[in-house]
């Protein structure tokens, strides 16, 4: 009798880092090796305001599911998240709330920016806004939107998993990373 169990044959398999194999081995670089393991196990912490927090909340649901891409734990509070969505508009008086946020993150930290209003201000062209939370906290990627669809959230978590896969172990040493965190005043 055969079993009625479907297997997915669609399964995508990451490749494997650069590297010398041979019969009962596989060497590769250390950096090589956690940057792999980083880009398929980050842990996003939302920080959304506004429209743009509902359309993260339709990427997390079953028809996109940001789990599949190793995001599957969201987590609430900053000491134990490494990727940073702030999604909504920001005000001037949420700011100091944001980089304080940002700065309780442990190292190594990634920050996204969706949404129009995360990125540049939106519509909101007034006194009370930000424009932008690039003024605020270094941002690696952003996602245009008002709101962005979900297609636009995952592409955006893509371009991290790009980023955060192929960041050297050293680059957070190095005295541009140390010059750039001076700039936004961040020891």
């Amino acid at each position: 009798m055969s079993r009625p169990v479907q297997f997915n044959t669609k399964v995508k398999v990451v490749d494997m880092p650069e590297g010398y194999s041979g019969e009962g081995f596989y060497a590769t670089s250390f950096d090589k090796a956690i940057g792999l393991a980083r880009a398929n196990s980050i842990w996003p912490l939302p920080f959304a305001t506004s429209c743009c927090g509902i359309e993260f909340m339709a990427t997390m649901a079953a028809t996109y599911d940001l789990a599949r891409f190793g995001a599957e734990r969201l987590g609430f509070t900053p000491r134990q998240c490494d990727l940073l969505m702030v999604m909504g508009t920001i005000s001037k008086k949420m700011a100091p709330v944001l980089r304080q946020v940002y700065v309780q993150m442990a190292e190594p930290r990634w920050v996204m920016a969706v949404g129009a209003c995360a990125s540049s201000g939106g519509i909101f062209d007034t006194y009370s806004v930000l424009q932008g939370i690039d003024q605020v906290i270094p941002v690696d990627v952003y996602v245009p939107g008002c709101p962005p669809r979900p297609e636009a959230i995952l592409d955006g978590f893509m371009q991290i998993q790009n980023l955060v896969h192929n960041e050297s172990l050293r680059r957070r040493h190095s005295d541009k990373y140390k010059e750039l965190m001076n700039s936004y005043g961040i020891q």
